[in-house]
């Protein structure tokens, strides 16, 4: 078998061939980039720039330690199947959409949706990606100074028409261990609304933020 560091004459299936060499090699538990390099021949820099650039995506995570394992892309049923039912009795009890959203890089990833049965409805399917910080889940997932504010005051923050003229919505983290890992987002079109998307539905989706957090907590994540 040739090397992974040898020439090829098509790069895309280089990158595709080492990022699967990287992926074969992550076990279990949390592996270094060097026993990476190790254990599929690559450089150490080769593999710490993949590596990195898997992250990003979802296919690795990197503890503090800078180790590396699976990412969420491979493990994250723990955290849809807790959400899952939470989002659908959301989505029953306002009428409104119920999604889950999560940070990758300067984006934020829907990993599922369970949309409003009306008509007239605010939704987006699950894998779209939007830029932060736009929309509320986008302000709390990016850490904005001002949602920061709205979650001390009240638990959740709100956007109304800031992403979407005629849409509104209200989102409220998901923590496990003291950090937030996902944002529970309910959105509506604003015609539904009668005082404010926070106002109206704000506790709503902070309890079932905190229960999901809760179920995690308890499962050991």
């Amino acid at each position: 078998m040739p090397s992974l560091e040898s020439a090829d004459p098509s790069p895309g299936n280089r990158t595709l061939e080492r990022t699967a060499a990287i992926l074969d090699a992550v076990g279990p538990a949390s592996v270094t980039a060097s026993e990476l390099a190790r254990r599929t021949g690559l450089s150490v820099s080769t593999t710490h720039r993949l590596a990195l650039s898997m992250v990003e995506y979802g296919f690795l995570r990197r503890a503090d330690s800078g180790s590396f394992r699976l990412g969420h892309r491979f493990v994250r049923t723990t955290l849809e199947s807790s959400a899952l039912p939470v989002l659908e009795e959301l989505r029953e009890t306002t009428g409104e959409t119920a999604q889950l959203w999560i940070r990758r890089g300067n984006e934020r990833v829907c990993v599922l949706s369970a949309d409003s049965r009306h008509e007239l409805r605010a939704t987006l399917p699950p894998g779209s990606r939007l830029q932060l910080p736009a929309g509320s889940s986008g302000r709390l997932l990016a850490g904005e100074p001002d949602a920061l504010r709205e979650l001390e005051t009240g638990g959740w923050v709100e956007s109304v028409g800031m992403r979407t003229p005629g849409l509104g919505s209200v989102s409220a983290p998901v923590r496990t261990q003291g950090n937030i890992v996902a944002a529970i987002c309910l959105a509506m079109p604003l015609a539904r609304v009668a005082h404010s998307p926070g106002a109206d539905f704000g506790d709503a989706v902070l309890r079932a933020a905190q229960r999901v957090g809760d179920e995690l907590e308890g499962l050991g994540h």
